[in-house]
């Protein structure tokens, strides 16, 4: 089987415990739940009669062996700059494939178009991913062919499809319609349609090589030549088109395969989709940073390439312009002794141009700096930061910067350590910005006898070396008050900040990011920072798989972390051979919190706060860390609430 093939192969994950095959995928076989009495044409057959469809909202976890519900249309939502999305499930009701197959399915979408004549186009603003199962639960997605797909169905599984809709800044505001298509097809091998042998594809390859060969030179050429060039491009077409290759589809009459195609598209199931996009414009610059780690060491292990080579730069850069998408602000990262870690957002020194590019780019809300050299270059540690500090004061975007130089420091020595670090730091730049992640104080040391009041005095105790406080989630368990008394410690007068993070803990119920958790548990890591009033976030590790040595290699999570922690998408080479890396459904859960976010802070802009706390609460969409939706549902109310509310 080729590996691009649209029928997917079951991706070799391995979980904690070593297993690995829990995917919702039977060794054995499924029977048939209804045998079948002849053969069956799909191309002459109802697709209703053969397949359920239906849809589901971003938050549900979709797997193989779901029911079926009722089929309904499809009504969304957007802001400009937001990028929305629906989940469509399909199963069969009968087989009419073979090979093991139920059958096969195409699925084809129309771009989504405005009274007005905008439209958002199929293959950009609109794109279909395939949701695989990991470990049993669905978790990655993996882009399918635009604008037409097939896919294979298996009896007694559910298929599911990911459909997202990217709403550019500029779009003009209004309703927008388009339909997804799904017919039920023969298998190609089954197809009357042969491939075309190599000679025929060069000839036509030739033919539209020269075609536009002859147009694409036009500027600035006088209209009688522009007419000529056109004229003859317009010959080579129709003699393309005349060519024996596309005889099937014309008659001395013209075409004559619009009454077939008009027969197939009346037997396709037509799902509408409408869209509303209103007028609020998501910022470019997310308003709560959200750093998320990317291990450098995971990515040169697995890709093979050397540190500070040509391919490494390149390989960062294709992850970095990649994650920029999910409204978060990267970070590369190496874990040194006692949890110390080198991080920096952009792998060139400050005076090199693409440094500059990154940390100007208006998406990337923090950007990190290095305290030593990424790539050795022969200067010290201390001459290096020296000229990096001195270069990125001068820059607008230095208010972005800050140093994360030690990860939950846990005694004196570790405390200590990162002072002097940090003292170094502020001797070249008394503005820079520290950030500590931190869950208690010094154990060996401790600042008070009860373990929350000596958790409460460490901002005390590290000041004036760090400015950015980042606490774990897992500290605050579900007592919310809690977080009015650290914020009590923070002196934000004097531009010190509180962020949280979540990692192995806290565990379910709370919100995190784990394998297995409910959407809405995936969705609420941001509710919980927008009620508690952090200003950022961190997450340490969005590629922190076990080492491997290929990319296509078994993807492993870490022993001793709860399945998905510190993994947030996958090397696209584990699924197909697309060199793009392969999204998860948490990290699409965690762009559509901090989209959410940006909802609830234009609600506070024009109500306050206190108002947009209250929505959150009457809605039932998020009261605490144990008290939040579990349906969708309460998503849409807020969200309409304030399209209502605040629309010009």
């Amino acid at each position: 089987m080729e590996r691009d093939h649209q029928e997917m192969v079951v991706p070799p994950v391995e979980g904690v415990a070593g297993g690995g095959t829990a995917y919702g995928w039977s060794d054995t076989g499924v029977n048939d739940p209804r045998p079948l009495r002849g053969a069956i044409d799909p191309t002459k057959v109802p697709s209703l009669e053969l397949l359920n469809v239906w849809c589901m909202p971003n938050t549900a976890n979709v797997g193989p062996q779901d029911m079926p519900r009722e089929l309904e249309s499809i009504s969304l939502l957007a802001a400009r700059n937001e990028r929305e999305s629906i989940q469509i499930a399909i199963s069969p009701k009968v087989s009419w494939g073979g090979s093991g197959i139920a059958g096969t399915v195409q699925v084809q979408c129309t771009d989504l178009c405005s009274p007005c004549g905008a439209r958002l186009a199929v293959g950009q603003s609109l794109t279909l991913r395939r949701v695989v199962p990991v470990l049993g639960i669905p978790d990655a997605l993996v882009p399918l062919d635009m604008p037409v797909c097939q896919l294979n169905l298996f009896p007694g599984e559910t298929t599911v499809i990911w459909v997202s809709i990217d709403v550019p800044s500029e779009q003009t505001a209004g309703q927008y319609e388009g339909e997804i298509i799904i017919s039920a097809s023969k298998a190609e091998a089954e197809s009357t349609n042969q491939s075309l042998s190599k000679l025929e594809k060069h000839q036509l390859y030739r033919e539209l090589r020269d075609c536009l060969d002859t147009v694409e030179p036009l500027e600035g050429k006088p209209l009688e030549e522009v007419v000529e060039r056109v004229k003859s491009a317009t010959s080579s077409l129709r003699r393309v088109l005349l060519s024996p290759l596309f005889s099937d589809f014309f008659s001395d009459n013209g075409p004559i395969d619009m009454m077939e195609e008009d027969a197939i598209s009346s037997l396709s199931i037509r799902l509408k989709i409408s869209l509303t996009v209103w007028d609020f414009v998501l910022p470019a610059t997310p308003s709560v940073p959200a750093v998320i780690g990317i291990s450098d060491t995971v990515i040169e292990d697995r890709f093979g390439v050397e540190h500070g080579s040509n391919e490494w730069f390149e390989l960062l850069d294709q992850h970095f312009k990649w994650l920029l998408q999910y409204r978060i602000s990267p970070y590369f990262c190496r874990w040194g002794n006692g949890m110390r870690v080198l991080t920096y957002t952009s792998p060139w020194p400050a005076d090199h141009p693409k440094s500059d590019e990154y940390f100007s780019d208006p998406r990337l809300a923090a950007y990190a700096v290095p305290n030593g050299p990424i790539v050795p270059c022969g200067d010290t540690a201390k001459d290096y930061l020296r000229r990096e500090v001195e270069i990125l004061r001068t820059k607008t975007h230095w208010r972005k910067a800050y140093f994360y130089l030690w990860d939950e420091p846990l005694n004196i020595e570790q405390y200590t350590s990162l002072r002097r670090m940090a003292s170094d730091i502020h001797a070249y730049a008394p503005d820079a910005r520290i950030l500590t992640t931190y869950y208690c104080g010094p154990s060996d040391a401790p600042l008070s006898t009860n373990n929350f009041e000596a958790f409460l005095k460490v901002p005390a105790f590290l000041r004036p070396h760090t400015q950015i406080y980042c606490t774990s989630e897992w500290v605050i368990g579900n007592r919310e008050d809690l977080a009015k008394d650290i914020i009590a410690e923070i002196q934000t007068e004097n531009g010190e900040e509180w962020w949280t993070y979540v990692c192995l803990g806290p565990g379910d119920p709370h919100p995190n990011w784990h394998l297995g958790m409910r959407g809405t548990q995936h969705r609420a890591v941001m509710w919980r920072v927008w009620k508690e009033g952090g200003t950022g976030f961190l997450y340490w590790g969005a590629n922190c798989y076990e080492k491997a040595t290929v990319p296509s290699a078994e993807i492993k999570f870490r022993r001793g972390l709860p399945p998905g922690d510190g993994v947030l998408f996958y090397p696209g080479q584990v699924f197909s051979s697309s060199q793009q890396p392969v999204a998860s459904l948490r990290l699409e859960r965690l762009l559509s919190g901090l989209q959410d976010i940006e909802y609830l802070k234009l609600y506070a802009s024009r109500y306050g706060r206190d108002e947009s706390l209250n929505l959150l609460e009457k809605t039932g969409m998020y009261l605490g860390p144990e008290r939040y939706t579990s349906e969708h549902r309460p998503i849409d109310v807020m969200r309409g609430e304030v399209y209502r509310t605040c629309q010009s």
